[in-house]
């Protein structure tokens, strides 16, 4: 009895296989990454968190530009009106992205930690 419960239930694993390995594969396909996303998140991020009201009057003393691409991320580039640029490293798999403040007047460079680009996302 408890071997046919048992090569029962293998079956039905076994059966179910294709359909979980393929119902994964499509989903890992959908949270891709792609370079409109990671330059939409970073937009949001960064219209949350830095005061865009000088950029009113001028908006050229601030702005966001994809930088360049490599296989596993995206570099998305924020300028603020004091001349420092804020580089945002964007996992293409995951969304991780890591940020890296440049001020360039005093030739500093400083990592800020990390931030999930999911989270500034528009969610549909």
């Amino acid at each position: 009895m408890k071997k046919t419960i048992i090569t029962a239930l293998l079956i039905s694993i076994h059966l179910a296989m294709p359909a979980l390995l393929s119902s994964s594969c499509t989903n890992a396909s959908k949270s891709e990454i792609t370079a409109e996303m990671a330059y939409q998140g970073v937009s949001n991020y960064c219209h949350s968190t830095y005061d865009w009201s000088i950029a009113e009057d001028n908006p050229s003393v601030m702005s966001i530009e994809m930088g360049e691409e490599t296989d596993s991320a995206y570099l998305v580039v924020f300028r603020s009106y004091t001349g420092a640029f804020v580089n945002f490293y964007v996992n293409k798999t995951s969304g991780t992205t890591r940020v890296e403040e440049y001020v360039p007047v005093l030739d500093i460079k400083s990592e800020s930690g990390t931030i999930d680009l999911f989270d500034y996302l528009e969610q549909e």
